[in-house]
């Protein structure tokens, strides 16, 4: 019997609830989850429904959190998982497609 991870379980859901493929890329942005003081953090990963970020504090699942990557509005979400310094979240309202798509385009055009 294998034990799956958080991340490994958040993976699978993506992918069959809502088939975002996750785009690893590295990109500064600003996080806070409710209730707390915001922090800098990098995104690790984004996708259509959700990303992976930096967070050396623990985070509880189902914690309302706000991510606002440089030159856009905070988009909302919620923890589904925190281990070893890393926060899985998946957005309240799916991203648009074009957005992620410029989003991912510019950030890897810098090198990422």
């Amino acid at each position: 019997m294998t034990t799956k991870s958080p991340q490994d379980i958040y993976e699978l859901a993506a992918q069959e609830d809502r088939s975002a493929i996750r785009q690893r890329i590295s990109i500064p942005a600003g996080f806070r989850a409710s209730g707390t003081k915001g922090f800098q953090t990098a995104v690790r990963d984004l996708s259509l429904s959700g990303f992976s970020a930096t967070a050396i504090s623990r985070i509880p699942p189902r914690t309302c959190c706000w991510l606002t990557l440089p030159g856009m509005e905070a988009l909302s979400a919620r923890v589904i998982w925190w281990e070893d310094g890393l926060v899985g979240c998946a957005f309240e309202q799916l991203l648009n497609p074009i957005v992620l798509d410029t989003v991912l385009t510019r950030w890897r055009g810098l090198g990422n």
